[in-house]
């Protein structure tokens, strides 16, 4: 264990014994200047409502600082708060001018898709009023449920003028044993047509804390570590437009991350990188889910403190599935022949949605696209429609490009797709995490809920929490996902494993345009994931809209009993239960709609695997399960008939899967 102050040390082991708070002085916003130094000497611990998970707080030196404990056990050593402003500092030389009483917070809110449709939050809170000394406020506030800790600072009052915030002194101090499972951050501008950052690099995977990022732009959220017998998943969530997105930094000496702000070319033409904001002021919640993996996969945390849903008529909001030709034939297959095809090929997969990407306006026209619409909307299909986010940010010269950059020309664009039946839009090639980006995302969603279109972002950030405020916003890309196993055969050789992470990590709280399912062949790559493999990731990866790489001649050759469980499997659920993985070796996930349950399993690595599947939750029920056959790319079917209580024994063949459905 690192060299800790003693009392927050003491005060974390021992918050599980006494869990209860009496304050000894007075929490008037106008304590006395002896009680205001006696509360700025004091450790405060507030716990969850279940007692497993206890934060500590106190002032050292004057300085905010805050641990947390586990079942008595510290996950996070004692780590730094505080902002810096341009004018002002807060993060040194503060007084605790009062502590509030201890708050019960409920909330219960639905979700349109993701891992539960009904969701219930319960937490404590405690609010600590802090003043620089110029006087300034700032509050801290605490938010503690059984599944981790939330908390986010508040600048009350009125400011003259904008504030910027120039840094977060924020970190997350993890016992130098701890491990980690990280993505770096890609540097701005760089990649393919200075399309990045993107979140799109491979995994680091169980390294030990404190490693540095081999990408000087940091760290990706969300951000997995293992600290004793915890599992600790940090994000952040509630970015509204007045911050901008963060990172962790690329340097964690000792294991401890700090909060990172965006590299200076992540902005909009002009616009705003670093926060920036009049008073009254929220940050984004800090967001660190703490427990076991069935913990973190369940867990709704990334969006219980996500801003309540807008107010718009959610009739249009259809979750689905959809085709999506150019996952593997790529730009010659965007022309108006091909499109019906997939139209038709949407038809009788009964899927919902044929997706129209790159040069549409140029190889098939407006006019066309008018038709096509018109067509799948006889055959229950609704249309995607692609555009380029991009202005003068990178050099990208696919389109339509350039037609989203203000509400007045998303206005004449939104308004001309709705009177065209167009259902919604994927929008690629954003500009990076500044602040003024973020407001360019946030402006597309508001602009698109105007004119009931769904939203799909690619070339995208992580949208932390977003689809709970903007429910219309089905899927964002922000993965190295399919398409870039169809570019290179170093990415599909670590595909199984890198697949096997998500559920822990990126698709944990947010829905991810993996564009899942190759069961045939991928032009001049070989696939290393089995059919058995691919037929689990519908169930296994969350995306409201989930885009089927597939093609029409590649799903001839697949079994009726295959089509048909792709046919009805949905993309949203109702409930969610993990029943045994670990990140990048295995991912066992049970999902529910209605009535119907599907286990799904992903074996990440090259050899084969027993394993006992608890289905006691789904009660006596009969099913089928569809795995891996004998020969490459088969499958195999097998009847199920559960008694109360039964634990299914399977085999999974190296890189290998399956899907149960009851």
């Amino acid at each position: 264990m690192k060299n800790l102050s003693n009392s927050l040390v003491r005060r974390v082991f021992t918050a599980h014994i006494a869990l209860s708070l009496t304050f000894a002085y007075s929490c008037s916003p106008r304590a006395t200047e002896s009680s205001q130094q006696a509360l700025s000497q004091k450790e405060y611990t507030l716990a969850s409502p279940d007692k497993s998970i206890t934060v500590a707080f106190e002032l050292k030196n004057s300085k905010p600082v805050y641990a947390i404990n586990k079942g008595g056990e510290l996950v996070l050593e004692e780590s730094k708060l505080g902002v810096v402003m341009a004018d002002e500092d807060f993060s040194t030389s503060l007084t605790l001018e009062s502590v509030s009483e201890v708050e019960t917070v409920q909330d219960s809110y639905e979700l349109v898709h993701g891992k539960r449709s009904k969701v219930t939050y319960n937490a404590k809170q405690q609010v600590f009023h802090l003043k620089n000394p110029k006087g300034t406020p700032m509050d801290v506030i605490f938010n503690v449920s059984d599944d981790g800790v939330a908390f986010r600072y508040y600048f009350p009052g009125e400011a003259g003028g904008r504030k910027q915030i120039t840094q977060e002194l924020t970190s997350y101090n993890f016992p130098e044993s701890a491990k980690a499972w990280l993505q770096p951050m890609s540097d701005a501008k760089s990649g393919w047509s200075e399309t990045n950052p993107s979140y799109e690099e491979p995994y680091i995977q169980e390294s030990a804390v404190g490693t540095p990022s081999p990408i000087k732009a940091g760290w990706v959220y969300p951000a997995l570590f293992k600290s004793g017998n915890s599992w600790v998943l940090v994000t952040e969530a509630a970015l509204d437009g007045s911050y901008c997105a963060t990172r962790l930094h690329p340097q964690s000496s000792g294991g401890e991350y700090a909060v990172a702000f965006p590299q200076e070319q992540e902005v909009m033409p002009g616009g705003a990188l670093k926060p920036e904001s009049t008073f009254p002021w929220y940050s984004p919640w800090r967001v660190v889910t703490v427990g076991s993996l069935k913990t973190i996969v369940e867990s709704t945390l990334g969006t219980d403190v996500a801003k309540p849903a807008i107010n718009i008529d959610k009739s249009f909001i259809k979750p689905g599935n959809a085709t999506w030709s150019w996952a593997l034939l790529k730009d010659d297959s965007i022309v108006y022949n091909v499109q019906k095809r997939f139209i038709d090929y949407a038809a009788d997969m009964n899927w919902s949605y044929c997706l129209v990407d790159v040069n549409w306006d140029r190889k098939i026209g407006y006019d066309k696209i008018k038709e096509l619409a018109d067509y799948g909307k006889k055959k229950n299909v609704g249309l995607l429609l692609w555009y380029n986010s991009s202005g003068s940010w990178n050099s990208t010269e696919y389109s339509p490009k350039s037609a989203l950059l203000t509400h007045e020309v998303r206005v004449k664009e939104f308004s001309r797709l709705r009177d065209m039946g167009i259902k919604g839009v994927k929008i690629d090639f954003f500009g990076g995490d500044g602040q003024s980006v973020i407001q360019y995302y946030l402006d597309i969603l508001k602009d698109a809920a105007d004119y009931q279109l769904l939203v799909n972002f690619h070339g995208a950030t992580l949208p932390r929490g977003w689809q709970r405020t903007y429910p219309h916003l089905m899927t964002v890309e922000a993965v190295k996902g399919f398409e870039m196993i169809t570019f290179e055969q170093n990415v599909a050789d670590v595909a199984p494993a890198h697949m096997a992470m998500l559920p822990y990590t990126r698709n944990a709280f947010d829905p991810m345009d993996f564009t899942p399912l190759s069961l045939h062949e991928i032009p001049n790559i070989k696939r290393r994931t089995t059919t058995g493999y691919e037929v689990a990731l519908p169930v296994i990866f969350l995306s409201g809209v989930q885009h089927f790489a597939e093609t029409p001649r590649g799903m001839a050759h697949v079994p009726t009993y295959v089509k048909d469980y792709l046919r009805q499997v949905p993309a949203a659920w109702d409930e969610t239960i993990f029943i045994d993985g670990y990140p990048g070796k295995l991912a066992i996930i049970a999902r529910r709609t209605g009535n119907r349950w599907y286990v799904a399993g992903i074996n990440g690595e090259n050899q084969e695997k027993t394993v006992q599947v608890d289905l006691s939750f789904i009660g006596q029920k009969s099913g089928e399960l569809i795995t891996d056959g004998t020969e490459w790319n088969s499958f195999s079917k097998k009847q199920l008939n559960l008694a109360q209580g039964q634990t299914q024994q399977l085999v999974m063949k190296p890189n290998g899967g399956f899907v149960m459905v009851f």
